[in-house]
């Protein structure tokens, strides 16, 4: 079968389309080294929060001082929305290549500037001024990123195919937040916690300059979506995505937000509440509680390609069911090892929420994908997305740390995630079953 610009090489027996796997390799290495890119500058915050309240701001508690390092990290989140109005409906008119190209460029310059920051001691509240302006930069790319990638790599997809290569989009943020956690871990077994809060906190925010050029060549070489490329050739190119989604698509952005709900929280708890809550509240020493937070998503970076693949096989909503139905029962009882001091325990309490993680993004990102039409998908899934994960996602590790405040329980937060978590379920069970799905 071929699409303009796009050769796929041949049909199954059962009629499904087949891509070539060095093509395959191709797209998902052009989308994912640059979605890998953009998630290992922006997760970096949540990894080097407890270093960044003390570098930032002036509190003789630590746990004063990280949530308001917390607040900054929402901060981020508020203009994700903005940035996916705006990134969402200029994909959808001129395509997902472009913009992909854009945003990496525009978090990498912020990111590798955060890294260059003066902190509290050297500027006063000039530095938190300008840590809140540098994040807000980021939160305004970040709008572009997710919902672009999913969509890009759908659309270049054959329908039995679809979850095993959307996922990747998820297993590529893991992976980066796996390694900017390791490399955290790293810095402070090498130079010791003292140097690293002087200093060495700076080393991998610096890092985001060669490797944003690295993704930039990456991306300008990247062709547009199978999809992108039929719907242009058509020419049925939607003027006004935003208005035609509004006006044609609420349910399917109900939905979508739904789906989203526990995506963005469990996603944000693991990489950027866990490192600061495991040493200042559960009294983990820094070394341990980055390795921890390591190992626990290397499990969902291990586990995404399988359920990506089962998704295909049994459907999106099983998979996403099941990742719900894992946070609603065991979510506290993980937390409750978690606080019992142990390593190894909280290793493996951490490794299977990420197993949960795994479980429900291996089918959401194509069940999202699957719900709009072409000419308005990346706009609408960065509606949903972008405002989802900052009602939600963004203020996760405020909203966690302020509930340990407030009941002075250092388990609460699991309350948090299972009940966002009993939301997703709802709307997964109310959902159709979309897999292999044709889009148009």
């Amino acid at each position: 079968m071929e699409q303009t610009g796009i050769h796929y090489a041949g049909d199954d027996a059962a009629g499904q389309q087949k891509m070539p796997a060095r093509r395959t390799a191709k797209i998902m290495l052009s989308a994912g080294v640059g979605h890998f890119i953009e998630w290992f500058d922006f997760g970096l915050y949540g990894t080097l929060a407890a270093i960044i309240a003390s570098n930032f701001f002036v509190s003789s508690d630590p746990a004063v001082a990280l949530l308001k390092s917390f607040a900054v990290f929402g901060s981020g989140f508020l203009m994700r929305p903005l940035g996916g109005l705006f990134f969402g409906s200029m994909g959808d008119r001129l395509g997902r290549r472009k913009v992909l190209v854009t945003v990496i460029v525009i978090t990498s310059i912020s990111t590798f500037v955060m890294g260059i920051l003066p902190t509290w001691q050297q500027a006063g509240i000039l530095a938190p001024i300008l840590l809140v302006l540098t994040r807000l930069v980021q939160g305004f790319a970040a709008g572009g990123e997710s919902s672009g990638v999913i969509t890009y790599l759908a659309e270049s997809a054959p329908p039995h195919r679809r979850a095993t290569l959307t996922c990747w989009s998820e297993n590529f943020s893991f992976m980066a937040f796996v390694c900017g956690s390791g490399l955290v871990l790293f810095l402070t077994h090498m130079l010791g916690e003292a140097a690293m809060n002087d200093w060495g906190w700076r080393i991998p925010f610096l890092l985001a300059a060669p490797l944003g050029l690295g993704g930039l060549y990456m991306r300008r070489n990247m062709e547009d979506s199978a999809e992108f490329h039929k719907l242009k050739a058509s020419g049925k190119l939607e003027k006004s995505p935003l208005r035609k989604t509004l006006s044609t698509s609420m349910r399917a952005l109900l939905f979508c937000t739904g789906f989203v709900v526990v995506k963005a929280v469990s996603s944000w708890v693991l990489q950027s509440f866990m490192p600061g809550y495991l040493s200042t509240h559960l009294h983990y020493s820094r070394t341990d509680s980055y390795l921890i937070t390591t190992l626990g998503l290397l499990s969902v970076a291990v586990c995404m390609p399988l359920t990506g693949y089962l998704s295909d096989r049994w459907g999106r909503r099983p998979l996403m069911l099941m990742g719900c139905g894992g946070f609603i029962l065991l979510t506290y009882p993980a937390m409750l090892v978690m606080s019992q001091g142990s390593v190894t325990n909280a290793i493996a309490a951490m490794s299977m929420l990420g197993i949960f993680v795994a479980m429900f993004n291996g089918g959401c990102g194509a069940a999202m994908v699957e719900l709009f039409p072409t000419a308005i998908r990346y706009g609408s899934i960065a509606i949903a997305y972008n405002l989802t994960v900052a009602l939600f996602g963004g203020v996760t590790p405020l909203a966690s740390a302020s509930l340990i405040s407030w009941t002075g329980d250092p388990l609460s937060p699991a309350w948090y995630v299972m009940i966002t978590a009993l939301i997703s379920f709802i709307a997964v069970w109310f959902a159709k079953e979309t897999a292999g799905k044709i889009l148009d």
